[in-house]
């Protein structure tokens, strides 16, 4: 349970603090702020949250961070159930990977099932 919550945490801070720190300075929210502001307080449920790349290029093997750089799930605005997809700039700079693609696709095939509309919300 330990290395679950663990886990759990490094995905929800994800670039860490330093390059937060730096989104602010910008100016800009990170991708969990932008969603807790879009969606009713509380409702949020996030989806792989744990998922990462996949690549061996590049020395990226030794660089994987949980969510691989996109915030994706579903809750409700002004009641009303919506899915939603947020590209985290701290994390790789949004870089779309096959596994953050995966991500949004998952919403947006999932959002079609329900007939739910989607919001995209991007920085990178």
């Amino acid at each position: 349970m330990e290395k679950l919550q663990e886990k759990s945490r490094q995905a929800l801070e994800g670039g860490g603090a330093g390059r937060i720190k730096k989104q602010h300075e910008s100016g800009k929210l990170t991708a969990r702020e932008r969603v807790d502001k879009l969606l009713d307080p509380g409702t949020f449920v996030e989806l792989d949250r744990f998922k990462a790349h996949r690549c061996t290029d590049f020395g990226m093997e030794g660089e994987k961070i949980p969510g691989d750089g996109v915030v994706a799930g579903y809750g409700l605005v002004n009641s009303r159930q919506i899915f939603v997809f947020a590209q985290d700039f701290t994390v790789f700079g949004g870089s779309l990977s096959l596994a953050h693609a995966e991500k949004i696709c998952k919403v947006m095939e999932t959002a079609m099932k329900v007939g739910a509309p989607i919001i995209g919300l991007c920085d990178s």
